[in-house]
């Protein structure tokens, strides 16, 4: 059986999205499940550039490491993964819209789902314009959100 492909995505593909990535890959090598995931952004602004320096700081501080260059989501991506996780509802939206012009099927869902914390508020907002203690603060909420996708992905 092969492993579950995820695809993680937000705005840039510089803060959320590689957070998510490895927390959810941090969190599939704790539990001892496979998983094959990666992340892009719905923008193209960054493409080809490492995390913002903010958040791999942040994540860095919680032992956190993130890599990878900045790509931008397309259907090829979407067609390709088993499950895409949106960062936030507008994330969400521009995703359902590119896997309905495509006739994609994939499931799509927000990350926060999974966060047993979210208490409603399903949006990982995004740090960018902000100061330090956003960038922690999505450091641990992928890290909650992680655990859960990944207990949802051993189930299968």
């Amino acid at each position: 059986m092969t492993a579950p492909q995820v695809l993680m995505v937000c705005l840039g593909n510089i803060c959320r999205s590689p957070t998510a990535e490895a927390a959810v890959r941090e969190a599939a090598d704790d539990a001892g499940v496979r998983v094959e995931v990666r992340s892009a952004g719905t923008g193209s602004w960054h493409l080809g550039a490492p995390p913002d320096a903010r958040m791999r700081r942040a994540a860095a501080e919680s032992g956190l490491t993130l890599g990878g260059t900045a790509e931008q989501v397309d259907a090829e991506a979407i067609a390709a993964a088993d499950l895409v996780l949106a960062m936030d509802s507008a994330n969400l939206a521009e995703l359902h819209r590119l896997a309905e012009e495509h006739g994609l099927d994939t499931p799509i869902r927000r990350f926060r789902e999974f966060d047993a914390e979210a208490d409603g508020d399903l949006d990982v907002p995004d740090p960018y314009y902000g100061g330090e203690d956003g960038f922690r603060e999505v450091v641990e909420m992928c890290r909650r959100a992680a655990h859960g996708v990944v207990a949802t992905l051993a189930e299968r």
